[in-house]
């Protein structure tokens, strides 16, 4: 699913070709992109081998991807890319704090059931880390830096999450991921290189 996920980047590059004609990528850089993509298919390629039937799984994670990245596109193709970060942050969280629950309901979800310190725990998590800070930072830096540079940056957070679990977790440490990080390190560097 990782690896689905993270199509999120090229789909990102590929909308700012056709929406943003001022973020084009040149033929290097698209080289880097999927370097950078091949990195993070390599390091997650054991998966690749499950048996069984998974591809409604894998379609709903390219759509995952897909509108991840249309977000990334939405900002910068419209007047988003002149309005603070506070302020796009402030747009997208009341726009699922409405839509969300909403949905919830439709799909007949039961609700909270039962509010453990974990649970508390992970919704401060998921509220104060991923909601608020990192979607700050984000959006932050897309208002400084050209969107299809900065994306292909997030082709690091699987590795990261790999090493996290040598580290943490005692996991080995395989000669595939080192294949991988030097992919992903590549293709980042060619992405960002001057034209």
């Amino acid at each position: 699913m990782v690896v689905f996920i993270y199509l999120a980047p090229i789909f990102t590059a590929l909308g700012l070709q056709v929406f943003v004609p001022g973020e084009r990528l040149g033929a290097l850089q698209w080289l880097g992109v999927v370097l950078s993509f091949a990195g993070v298919a390599v390091a997650f390629s054991d998966g690749f081998a499950v048996a069984g039937t998974t591809w409604l799984g894998d379609l709903f994670g390219m759509i995952g991807a897909l509108l991840w990245g249309a977000t990334t596109v939405l900002i910068r193709a419209t007047g988003l890319a002149r309005v603070t970060a506070t302020k796009t942050l402030f747009y997208q969280l009341a726009v699922s704090a409405l839509l969300l629950p909403l949905a919830s309901v439709l799909m007949g979800e039961k609700g909270v059931v039962s509010l453990t310190p974990l649970a508390l725990a992970g919704l401060a998590y998921q509220g104060i880390v991923v909601a608020f800070a990192s979607y700050l930072a984000w959006f932050w830096l897309l208002t400084r830096y050209l969107a299809g540079r900065l994306a292909v940056f997030s082709f690091l957070t699987p590795l990261f999450g790999v090493l996290a679990g040598v580290l943490v977790l005692g996991e080995s440490l395989t000669p595939s991921f080192t294949l991988a990080a030097l992919l992903v390190g590549a293709g980042i560097v060619l992405v960002n290189r001057a034209r």
